[in-house]
């Protein structure tokens, strides 16, 4: 039997190339789960090194600390979902109210109903003692997001569409009740019997159908 040739250094680089270029998006994901498991103070570098796979050194090849970690989850996770959604703002043609709606839905089927969803949470308890992360969630997620809010609104009511209200005061409102949905995933819902959790799809429903009724103009008599 003749002996089986050693392996082609060349033919196995691109899948060393590949496995390389891959390795970033292994970290942040290893990072973002166990963030949302045991929360930001209790994550360590050698755990996320670990759950990814890797050495700790290998793991400093790209990201210098905890704190870059988080950020690039964030910058790469959330981000680019708010520029998208900034795209759609500024090109839409339909109604406010279709929009809020789009946006609402969007933000829930894209970060709240996933494995993001576990970040509001983290962030409510850990902000305070971490306000470098805190103010880079701030600056880059809840700025964004809120002014995306805004513009929506302020658009519903000066085409009439939505009636005067305080529009900071109204995008707490809004989107308080999806931050507690996402919330309750990641606390409460777990611990707690089956037939006490959220049916998402109606509770989703419900909050827009009441959100969009107290936002919806009235006319001169009140109907």
């Amino acid at each position: 039997m003749a002996p089986t040739p050693p392996p082609d250094p060349a033919a196995s680089a691109p899948s060393r190339r590949r496995r390389k270029e891959a390795r970033p998006q292994e970290l942040m994901a290893a990072a973002l789960e166990l963030f949302v498991e045991r929360g930001f103070a209790a994550t360590r570098l050698d755990d996320v090194a670990a759950r990814a796979g890797v050495s700790k050194g290998t793991l400093y090849l790209y990201f210098d600390s905890k704190e870059a970690l988080f950020e690039a989850v964030i910058r790469e996770g959330m981000v680019p979902a708010l520029k998208e959604a900034a795209v759609r703002v500024a090109s839409y043609q339909g109604s406010a109210a279709a929009l809020l709606e789009e946006l609402l839905m969007a933000w829930w089927a894209l970060i709240g109903a996933g494995p993001l969803g576990g970040i509001p949470k983290l962030m409510i308890s850990e902000a305070r003692n971490f306000p470098a992360v805190a103010e880079y969630y701030y600056a880059n997620v809840i700025v964004p997001g809120r002014q995306l809010l805004a513009l929506t609104l302020e658009r519903g009511m000066a085409a009439g569409e939505f009636r005067p209200v305080n529009v900071e005061t109204a995008i707490d409102v809004v989107i308080a009740p999806l931050l507690m949905l996402a919330i309750w995933r990641y606390s409460m819902g777990p611990c707690c019997p089956s037939d006490t959790n959220y049916d998402t799809e109606r509770y989703l429903r419900t909050h827009l159908d009441l959100s969009l009724d107290g936002l919806r103009a009235r006319s001169a008599g009140g109907a």
